[in-house]
């Protein structure tokens, strides 16, 4: 479903990247572990399309980046640092945008039920500019799976939740990676992703440097693994 073959980033002098190699089957559950500055921000935004390799191979769902990179956004849900909503439009206003862009059927029921999931039914008809850091980005997970994709991005997305709001996370992760979906999640939370990834792989300048599925590691060695990758 992703493969990704000596992948280069750089900002100017500075390469962030460093001849990556990542691969994800499908139905599978990622979680990328990293210290800050490891490069799992930038990688995420180049299998989301919103950066360009310098060098390197990406395809996602069958379709090679940045050339076809609309092919691959109507088959991606991405929730990131920046929630990507309208503040003057309301709740509902936002997720009919998006459903429309992606052509979803009976779009006012997804729009009712995405709403129920996250939480914010109650709110639907409220400015999203009068929302909490955390509502929107409840908002955010909302938009990401309105049209049901095939591959999911999420990017530290338990930051800025409450822990009402993390549980529904997890929630909704969980219904996300039952579907057979393939999702990939940055974290720090290694008590979190350790419930809900199905393999974990640490990103460390620049490169996956160890990688492990669950059954080779249980919730509990999860933080030893880590922190052995990095010693290496």
């Amino acid at each position: 479903m992703i493969t990704v073959k000596k992948l280069v980033k750089r900002f100017g002098p500075k390469t962030v990247l460093r001849g990556l190699d990542f691969d994800v089957e499908a139905g599978e559950f990622v979680a990328l572990l990293g210290p800050n500055g490891a490069g799992k921000t930038t990688f995420l935004r180049i299998l989301s399309s919103l950066s360009r390799p310098a060098m390197g191979e990406v395809r996602v769902a069958g379709y090679q980046l940045p050339n076809q990179a609309a092919a691959v956004r109507r088959r991606l849900g991405v929730v990131s640092h920046l929630p990507l909503l309208y503040g003057d439009l309301t709740a509902e206003e936002n997720l009919r945008f998006y459903g429309r862009m992606y052509a979803v059927e009976s779009l006012d029921e997804r729009i009712a039920e995405v709403l129920e999931i996250v939480g914010l039914y109650p709110r639907r008809r409220d400015l999203v500019r009068t929302f909490s850091r955390g509502m929107q980005q409840r908002l955010a997970i909302g938009r990401a799976v309105l049209h049901d994709p095939e591959v999911m991005l999420f990017d530290e997305p338990h930051t800025g939740l409450d822990q009402e709001a993390c549980n529904m996370l997890d929630g909704v992760l969980q219904e996300v990676a039952a579907k057979g979906r393939t999702v990939v999640m940055t974290s720090h939370d290694l008590a979190r992703t350790a419930d809900l990834a199905s393999r974990f792989d640490v990103l460390s300048k620049g490169k996956i440097i160890d990688s492990a599925t669950r059954e080779q590691v249980t919730p509990n060695d999860l933080l030893a693994f880590y922190r052995g990758a990095l010693a290496k």
